[in-house]
């Protein structure tokens, strides 16, 4: 890991159910499957997109 690159704790809050196909399409590009599961990704643009289509279903933290 570089150093000085930023990376994203991303926490799956809410439910599947009732979500939108493209919202749950994201979910799982983003490896998140279960409630309460974290997951830590590279502070992208492409991954700051996909958390904009599904921030209310996650929440987000910053990490180094």
């Amino acid at each position: 890991m570089a150093k000085g690159k930023q990376k994203l704790e991303i926490t799956l809050t809410g439910s599947y159910t009732g979500c939108k196909p493209k919202q749950r399409d994201t979910l799982r590009a983003l490896g998140l499957r279960k409630v309460g599961e974290i997951v830590v990704k590279d502070d992208t643009e492409s991954i700051r997109g996909m958390i904009a289509v599904v921030e209310h279903l996650i929440s987000v933290c910053e990490t180094k």
